[in-house]
């Protein structure tokens, strides 16, 4: 019940502005996920706080995988019978949540939904979960990721240990074959849910540069008895003794993992329940695992959350796929070197002939320091028989194309098509595979025109 009428009035005319400046902004034909949710903070800034108040929250962050894992967790509570909205749009910082959570809630600030998922950007989490009471937080991963916004590793783990400072009641599910996610657990009295896979994904992959090789605790190099990608596996530290913690949830096999799915066991309490993950990439498998946390974290029934595994929906540009005339285009989103590593070692278990395409920007959103494309394995990428061409776009094309040109690419097999709509009509042309891999905005860009001119949702729907 209201007693402080000025602070409700101030909520109110928050919420009808968001309200009113979101359905204004789709009536343009924009996206609306972000300025209505700044409009409301700038009117009555604790407006989340509010909100969010009596809604039990999941919130999913870390640096790759936030969107899939959340859609994921999305299928899992649609099958659960659980009432619930998401921000299934992406827009991860507080305005961003503010507006989603204003949008599913009475103009008196009542959500009318009993659970709230919400996908949280890693360096707006602090500030997110100051005003969310999570009931679940799950960290997919700290990698490096846009050194011009973000900075080393290590500023990204301490501003999600802050998050997690900030979330005194939340059960936290944890990578535990990521020595920077899983040492999240160590000091804090939340009860802790560790998840992982206790097997390697590829049969080759990639080489990749650790972005942890060495010990949090005593600095000495670990030693790995696996290694699924980058710098997950089963590492311990020689040294200290500190070593990867034994996961509650965890993928015990990985039975297929091809161009269509991935089919795994999972161990859970001494049991174990088959899944077929409804996306390809090793990655994928990770995702899964997080999304098995957080069912078991809210005492779910895991046989039926495996089986939403098969069901789910992508997110926008995450392994997104198009057919077109005809034509196949998978669009999967990359934003670092690690992410960017993981789509190669998808399509290095691709057995048939296939168009790259890479989409490269530098905006604020994508991250202004393009040099990271010099730590991807594009050699190895080049050196497929699979691969037919490459073709180039996105504000920073010619980076990319010298990129190619440096991994061994021949330039005559280098397309650049800067326009997207002229891109779209060339690749739609291709009688087979394409696979496209663009930054954030250029992603925006590229589903923007084949929203528009082939007649598919928009972003936000």
């Amino acid at each position: 019940m209201w007693y402080n009428y000025p602070m409700m009035i101030r909520v109110m005319l928050s919420i009808l502005a968001c309200k009113l400046c979101r359905r204004a902004l789709r009536l343009l034909g924009r996206g609306g996920t972000d300025f209505p949710g700044r409009v409301a903070l700038k009117l009555c800034p604790n407006v989340l706080g509010v909100l969010a108040k009596n809604v039990t929250t999941v919130l999913v962050t870390g640096t790759n995988g936030k969107t899939t894992t959340s859609r994921m967790i999305e299928q899992v509570l649609a099958d659960a019978g659980i009432s619930y909205f998401a921000n299934k749009s992406g827009a991860n910082l507080l305005s961003g949540v503010t507006a989603e959570f204003a949008a599913h809630s009475t103009l008196t600030g009542k959500c009318k939904y009993d659970y709230a998922l919400i996908e949280a950007d890693e360096a707006a989490f602090k500030a997110i979960s100051r005003f969310v009471d999570a009931r679940v937080v799950a960290v997919t991963n700290v990698f490096r990721d846009q050194l011009d916004r973000y900075g080393e590793v290590s500023h990204t783990l301490d501003n999600i240990r802050i998050g997690i400072s900030h979330s005194k009641h939340a059960v936290l599910c944890l990578n535990a074959d990521d020595s920077l996610s899983g040492s999240l657990g160590e000091g804090v009295d939340n009860q802790v849910l560790y998840y992982g896979v206790d097997t390697p994904i590829y049969k080759t992959r990639v080489a990749e540069l650790s972005d942890a090789p060495y010990c949090l605790h005593c600095k000495h190099a670990y030693v790995y008895d696996y290694v699924t990608y980058g710098h997950l596996g089963g590492y311990r530290c020689p040294n200290c003794g500190y070593r990867r913690p034994t996961p509650q949830v965890s993928v015990a096999k990985v039975l297929v993992s091809d161009a269509q799915c991935s089919k795994v066991e999972f161990a859970l309490d001494g049991k174990t329940v088959p899944a077929t993950i409804n996306l390809p990439g090793g990655y994928n498998i990770y995702n899964a695992a997080t999304a098995m946390a957080v069912a078991q974290a809210l005492e779910l029934d895991p046989k039926q959350a495996a089986q939403s595994l098969g069901a789910f929906s992508c997110g926008f540009g995450r392994m997104e796929r198009f057919d077109i005339r005809g034509a196949s285009l998978r669009m999967i989103l990359i934003k670092n070197p690690a992410g960017c590593n993981q789509v190669l070692n998808f399509l290095t278990d691709t057995a048939e002939p296939f168009v790259f395409v890479a989409c490269l920007n530098d905006r604020a959103q994508d991250g202004k320091d393009v040099s990271w494309i010099w730590d991807v394995d594009f050699e190895r990428l080049v050196a497929m028989e699979q691969l037919e061409k490459i073709v180039v776009s996105g504000v920073r094309a010619d980076d990319m194309a010298m990129r190619f040109k440096y991994a061994g690419m021949p330039t005559d097999k280098i397309q650049v098509i800067r326009d997207y709509s002229q891109l779209v009509k060339s690749l739609i042309q291709e009688d087979k595979p394409v696979y496209i891999m663009p930054t954030y905005t250029a992603m925006l860009g590229l589903r923007g025109v084949i929203s528009k001119e082939y007649g598919f949702k928009a972003f936000w729907e």
